[in-house]
């Protein structure tokens, strides 16, 4: 059983940054960033190897959200700029712990979910 946990969701105004943080307690193949807004489906935001050997982004955040992986503290990262009310969602951090040949953005692949931490952009 992998345990994660989420950091760093605030509020914040739109053009704004933030940084969210995602701790790990267990060895995982594949991380992921997903995001909720209440009444819709959970969305895949960006995902990337434990090797840090690949790494996919959702159409929506490409060239503003960055994932990264902190191997040596069990981390994952995702740095958010340029932030848009459309960003404004519970932003969950998931984890597949089998080898994979990819880290695909679907929800249903993915076997551990943290808690969420909320991210509130004003416009």
């Amino acid at each position: 059983q992998v345990q994660l946990v989420e950091s760093g969701g605030d509020s914040v105004q739109a053009g704004g940054s933030l940084r969210l943080s995602c701790k790990a307690n267990g060895y995982t193949s594949c991380m992921a960033w997903f995001r909720q807004v209440p009444g819709k489906e959970r969305e895949g935001v960006a995902s990337i190897f434990s090797t840090g050997g690949g790494s996919w982004y959702a159409d929506s955040v490409k060239g503003r959200f960055t994932i990264s992986l902190d191997n040596d503290e069990n981390t994952l990262n995702l740095k958010m700029n340029s932030l848009k009310s459309e960003d404004s969602a519970l932003y969950y951090c998931a984890a597949h712990p089998w080898v994979a040949g990819a880290c695909p953005l679907d929800k249903d692949y993915y076997d551990y979910w943290g808690q969420g931490t909320q991210v509130t952009v004003s416009s």
